[in-house]
Formats: structure tokens, sequence, C-alpha cells
């Protein structure tokens, strides 16, 4: 029998409880850890741009300097996933 140890993507602890299924049957997991304050989370997502890894290229592309479309095309995403990810991260200011 394998054990895998699961992580929170949050936190990085590893405190959690099964949390339930999508409906897409994905297992959800829930965090026990008092710093998450009962988040949830997936492992393995349907879309690329829900990946924290996706997120994180997302964010050193607009850092670097490529544009909205370009980032899109490179990470086989939407364009308007790129432009809510880097507004939550506010890296797209108002002139």
């Amino acid at each position: 029998m394998l054990f895998q140890v699961i992580h929170c993507p949050n936190c990085h602890d590893t405190e959690l409880v099964k949390f339930g299924k999508t409906r897409q049957g994905k297992q959800r997991f829930q965090c026990r850890s008092v710093t998450c304050e009962g988040r949830t989370f997936i492992l393995d997502h349907s879309y690329r741009g829900r990946s924290s890894e996706v997120k994180q290229q997302i964010i050193d592309m607009a850092t670097n300097g490529s544009g909205i479309r370009d980032t899109a095309r490179v990470l086989h995403i939407s364009p308007s996933t790129v432009i809510n990810e880097l507004k939550k991260r506010q890296l797209i200011f108002n002139k």
C-alpha cells in the first residue's frame, strides 16, 4: 500500500481531511490548520489556469514584460484568465 503525503497549498500543513467531491468527481480536501480557517482545495484541476504553477508563471511573465495575449498563447489558457489573475495580484494599474 502506498501513501501520499498531501500538503495544503496555502499554509503547507498536512492536517487535511477529505471534504467531498466536485461535480466532475474530483476529490476535495479541507485544511484543518488554524491559519487556513478551513479552506478547501482540489489537487488536479480540469482547467490549467486554476493550478498554482500556471498562476505563478502568469505573474513571472507579467513582471518580465510579456503581454496578456502572449502570456495566454504560451500557457494555453484564456486571456481573461490572465487578466483576472493580474487583477488579483494588482499588477494592472489604472492610468
